[in-house]
Parts: structure tokens; C-alpha cells; sequence
């Protein structure tokens, strides 16, 4: 295959709600490997955990007869703190999980009280007292920069040509954690290529559309239709969701004889993706519940 006669722009756009898949080598036949909640995160499951899972499609190879000459990426931002509304939803849960275990205490049965998991009894967010929230953290900024690497190694041949802004174009949402990953994906891509610090690093552009004015990347806002549909369809989405809510709620009241309701359980859920994903945590809040709730 020919390579055109000019260049053709490498893109790459950081979206709030697309993912990339990792790119891996081939792999041999995958194993059964054991259970780990962080690998069923949904859109909170890490980069490096998501390499890890044999349940990952692997790249094809590139046959030797061809020739990569251009790479479109969509990825999404890397793990974030938890945004302010959130932070004041676990604030919530905090008073609520106080409110359980005391009226446990109170209760006629005190054998059930060694069922109730010791971490409950005093628990406070991790979270409390920030006024400011979903920014980029620190292992996010890692999974992009080392994301960027992956890609560079795996085409090694497509970033031979000097950096240019028209050659490497870098995209991003207008939102401070997109446009932050894209500035550590920028870093790892062209590591080496500059003469700034240490690690020869250079400056780059990263673009941004208004959010209002964004139709690729930020459909979800500026598309009416979109819109629409959405909250149209939110009635049915939680019509869906209704009886897995009510069936996870069930078994865990069951299982810790606390009066959990349906927004008890939802937060608990939040917080077990929280601590997995931010603080490498699985023996609290992802520990009440089992495989098979977890895969609801």
C-alpha cells in the first residue's frame, strides 16, 4: 500500500462517555481466571485491569505485507475523583449506614450484629468535606501516559515523522479531566521528541470545541434529539433496572439483616466502584456483594 502524498493527521479525541479497548498483543486461548470486581466496573474499570482480563479482545496481528499509515483514536478520560454531586450522595450514605447499624443495636435480635460487616460502624467517605470534584487523579494521568506508550510501541513506524499540530492532531471534550488526559497521552506520545526536562519532552496543542458547538464528541448536549429520545426513554431504562435493584436489595438484607432500600443499595454499589477503582479497595463495600450480583 502506497502512503498518500500528504500526511494524513493522527487524531485523537478524549470523550466523557466512549472507551477504547486496550491494545494488546495476540493471545493465546484464554483461561478461566478468577473472580476480581474491579474488572466489572463498567465505565470506572482501570486501563491496567481491563489489559488484564483474558476476557479482552486482542488486536490483530499486522500482516507483513502491509503498512499502517494512519490511526484514528477514540479514547475516554482516565479514572477521576468522584464529582461533588457524588461526593455529597456518599456523604448521604454515611448518615444513612449510621442510621442501620444504630437501629440494629436496638433491635431484639443481637445475634444478628456479627453479621453486620465491621467496616459500617463509623464509616465516613473518603470524600468528606471537598467542595471540588471529577478532576483527573494522579493514576488517571498514568493510564494515558502509558496508554500513549502502548500505542507508539505498537506502531512504532507511524510517529517516525517530526511533530507537527496538522500531523498529530490532539482532541479533546471542554471538560477539565478530557482535556487533562489528553495533555498525558500528548506526554507519552512524543516523550523523547522535544528538548524540555529530563525526558526531552515538548510542547503540543490539544484543541477544544465549545461544549455547546461539540456534535461528535459531546452529542449528548448539543444534539435535541438525542435529548429527547433520552429522557423518553429513561422510564423504560428504569423499568429494566427495577427488578435486579429490588433482587440485589433483597439478598443483601437478608445476608446483613440491615433495612437496606433500593437507594441504600445503588450508593453502596457507587462507593464499591469508588474504593476498587480510586483506592485499590475490594474487602468493604464490593465485598457485600457476590459474583453473581456484581454480573446482574
Amino acid at each position: 500500500m502506497a502512503p498518500p502524498a500528504t500526511p494524513l493527521p493522527f487524531l485523537v479525541l478524549l470523550a466523557t462517555l466512549l472507551a477504547a479497548a486496550p491494545l494488546l498483543p495476540p493471545a493465546a486461548a484464554a483461561e478461566p481466571e478468577a473472580f476480581d470486581v474491579r474488572r466489572h466496573l463498567s465505565t470506572v474499570t482501570r486501563y491496567d485491569v481491563s489489559r488484564a482480563s483474558n476476557s479482552v479482545v486482542s488486536a490483530p496481528a499486522i500482516s507483513d505485507e502491509c503498512r499502517v499509515i494512519h490511526l484514528n483514536l477514540v479514547a475516554r478520560h482516565g479514572t477521576r475523583a468522584p464529582t461533588k454531586k457524588r461526593i455529597k450522595e456518599l456523604d448521604r450514605l454515611a448518615v444513612r449506614l449510621g442510621t442501620l447499624v444504630d437501629e440494629a443495636k436496638q433491635g431484639p435480635d443481637t445475634a444478628s450484629l456479627k453479621k453486620i460487616p465491621s467496616w459500617m460502624k463509623g464509616w465516613e467517605s473518603r470524600w468528606k468535606g471537598r467542595v471540588k470534584g471529577g478532576e483527573l487523579v494522579s493514576e488517571g494521568e498514568e493510564e494515558l501516559f502509558n496508554f500513549a506508550n502502548r500505542v507508539k510501541e505498537r506502531f512504532q513506524d507511524l510517529f517516525d515523522e517530526e511533530y507537527h499540530p496538522d500531523v498529530y492532531s490532539i482532541r479533546a471534550t471542554q471538560v477539565p479531566r478530557a482535556s487533562a488526559s489528553a495533555v498525558a497521552f500528548g506526554l507519552g506520545l512524543l516523550s523523547g521528541k522535544g528538548k524540555l526536562g529530563a525526558g526531552n519532552n515538548r510542547a503540543f496543542s490539544v484543541l477544544s470545541e465549545s461544549r455547546a458547538s461539540d456534535i461528535c464528541l459531546r452529542f449528548f448536549d448539543s444534539c435535541k434529539t438525542y435529548k429527547d429520545y433520552r429522557k423518553r426513554k429513561e422510564p423504560d431504562v428504569d423499568k429494566q433496572k427495577e427488578p435486579i435493584l429490588e433482587h440485589v436489595t433483597s439478598a443483601l438484607v437478608s445476608r446483613y439483616h440491615l433495612k437496606f432500600t433500593t437507594q441504600d443499595v445503588s450508593s453502596l454499589w457507587f462507593l464499591c466502584k469508588q474504593e476498587a477503582s480510586l483506592l485499590n479497595i475490594t474487602n468493604q463495600a464490593c465485598q457485600l456483594f457476590n459474583e453473581d450480583e456484581v454480573g446482574c
